[in-house]
């Protein structure tokens, strides 16, 4: 089967079809509704919480059947991006904020999924996505070996905190937050004698579209961490 674009089957205004995935018959990343997304990620993912800056939603189809997603949108702190890449506008990056797959599919379908994700998102935002960034951490094992596989550059670790809250995963970041404005924020705060906590490794890979923002980077590239090395 050959792999491709998947369009729209109507045209728009410029007799043009709209891209909304790739892939072929067997398996595919193609966009889906939000809101099932959503409920399929609260209910899959390990944080058990859907991120709400994300705004691409696509589905992970194999032989048809939806077994995976994948989210795409701001950073957790979406003005961010300067810190990371220099001379980047808000809407001009992505962060991977979520991704789920079913243990049925084959070996090696999360960097396949990622993969042909990228592959939608440069023909879909056609030269305005000019990076995109996303985190490992301990909890899914390998340090990012899915990112590795899928040619994504590596800029080094930190350690960062996250509570648990009703079997719910919230990161640090929104003790900080004003509970007014965010939600989350403020159930985690006036609940924080009840949560626990973990403090956990995240590693950061880069994956740049436009390689010329390659040297607009401020962070320093290093070499893959191993897998499961222990330290």
């Amino acid at each position: 089967m050959e792999k491709g674009f998947i369009y729209k089957d109507s045209v728009d205004l410029f007799s043009k079809k709209e891209v909304i995935g790739f892939g072929d018959e067997l398996f595919c990343v193609k966009e889906m509704d939000r809101k099932l997304a959503n409920e399929i990620i609260v209910k899959n993912h390990y944080s058990h919480k859907f991120y709400n800056a994300s705004y691409i939603h696509l589905g992970v189809y194999f032989n048809q059947n939806l077994l995976g997603v994948l989210q795409y949108g701001y950073a957790m702190n979406p003005a961010s991006q300067k810190s990371v890449v220099a001379d980047t506008a808000i809407d001009e990056y992505l962060e991977l904020n979520r991704m789920w797959l079913d243990d049925s599919l084959p070996r090696n379908s999360e960097s396949k999924a990622v993969s042909y994700s990228i592959k939608y998102i440069k023909k879909k935002f056609s030269g305005k996505i000019k990076w995109i960034q996303s985190f490992a951490d301990e909890r899914c094992g390998g340090f990012g070996i899915v990112y590795q596989a899928c040619s994504f550059k590596y800029f080094g670790e930190h350690t960062s905190r996250f509570y648990t809250l009703d079997g719910v995963t919230y990161h640090k970041s929104l003790m900080e937050r004003n509970p007014n404005l965010s939600k989350s924020a403020k159930h985690l705060q006036e609940n924080k004698h009840r949560a626990t906590y973990q403090d956990l490794r995240q590693f950061r890979y880069l994956f740049f579209i436009d390689k010329r923002y390659e040297s607009k980077v401020k962070l320093k590239q290093k070499e893959y961490p191993k897998h499961y090395n222990g330290d």
